[in-house]
């Protein structure tokens, strides 16, 4: 029998490479004038990621519900970081891309 945070594994993964990404591309932009809504879409997306990897542990059952706003939020951290050449915002961006399909997937399951 699959434990209910063995069924999110996969997706725990995701968001938590995403947090990762997040919190360095937030690091490496803090403190660049042109770089601060780089920085704070950063945080927030490693923010809301953290929190939906907690759910997944806990297997909440408001992990669909979560996975909508982290999907926009995601994206959006995605589309700040993707105007910038840096090496960190392009591997934030494509984590923060990484999760806004698996974000989708679990909202799915609930609508």
């Amino acid at each position: 029998m699959l434990l209910v945070h063995e069924k999110y594994q996969s997706s725990f993964d995701v968001a938590m490479r995403c947090v990762v990404e997040c919190e360095h591309c937030a690091e490496a932009c803090m403190g660049m004038s042109e770089m601060v809504q780089c920085a704070r879409s950063c945080l927030d997306c490693a923010e809301i990621c953290r929190t939906a990897a907690t759910y997944m542990v806990r297997g909440s059952r408001y992990i669909p519900h979560l996975a909508r706003a982290c999907s926009e939020i995601c994206e959006a951290c995605a589309i700040e970081c993707e105007k910038h050449d840096a090496e960190h915002c392009k591997k934030c961006a494509k984590a923060c891309r990484d999760s806004v399909e698996e974000y989708k997937k679990i909202a799915a399951v609930a609508a």
